[in-house]
């Protein structure tokens, strides 16, 4: 934990009061540092697309005559723009949930632990779906849950292997190096794919909450 600076005094001023509040026990302190890294990365890609964004408009009005094309560069500015201002939205949103679990601690009644799905939750609330929509939502986010734990425990033991790995070439004889590396490689595979699957699941479950929400808007 904390390796890595949060880069917005505001995160390090909250951390620093989670920490010391005494209101998280080791795990609660680890999960909530996960959610403060995932909010950090969703600043990061936010602060990307907003570069971009500007640049693209600054080459746009630096150009000399006509454009080809202005017409379709035009809507798919706008499209970036209503993407921002839905980023930013979800910004606030988990900025105001750090504040609130930093302050509160975790209720025992939390729904979600992970924080991408605590994300998508948050957001389909907000959304223009029925209650039974939410209900099969809410059954389907818990089996994403899952499906991100055990690639969370198949990487810890991708890592595990990696340093026994490098242990046994040093140490061991020809026969335990090669069934550690055949462990590795078959525990790689396993990771990359599980990896594939949550990246493809979390796409689905985004684009589509995202749809809903702009539905309602």
């Amino acid at each position: 934990m904390e390796q890595d600076s949060l880069e917005d005094p505001r995160l390090e001023k909250l951390w620093h009061k989670a920490k010391t509040s005494g209101k998280f026990s080791r795990a609660e302190l680890d999960k909530l540092w996960r959610e403060f890294q995932h909010h950090r990365e969703k600043v990061r890609e936010y602060d990307a697309m907003l570069g971009t964004l500007s640049a693209a408009e600054d080459a746009q009005e630096n150009a000399i005559g006509p454009v080809d094309g202005g017409g379709v560069r035009e809507e798919v500015l706008r499209g970036r723009h209503a993407e921002l201002k839905d980023r930013l939205r979800g910004l606030s949103q988990g900025f105001d949930r750090l504040r609130r679990v930093s302050h509160q601690g975790y209720g025992a009644g939390a729904e979600f632990e992970e924080p991408r799905v605590i994300d998508l939750w948050d957001l389909a609330q907000s959304a223009n779906l029925t209650e039974e929509e939410l209900a099969s939502l809410r059954e389907e986010l818990k089996h994403f849950e899952v499906k991100i734990e055990k690639h969370n425990h198949y990487q810890k033991q991708l890592e595990i292997s990696h340093q026994k790995l490098k242990h046994v070439e040093r140490f061991g004889d020809h026969e335990h190096v090669s069934r550690n590396k055949e462990r590795y490689a078959m525990l790689e595979e396993k990771t990359k794919e599980l990896g594939y699957k949550v990246k493809k699941h979390l796409q689905d479950l985004s684009s589509r909450i995202s749809r809903a929400r702009h539905n309602e808007l």
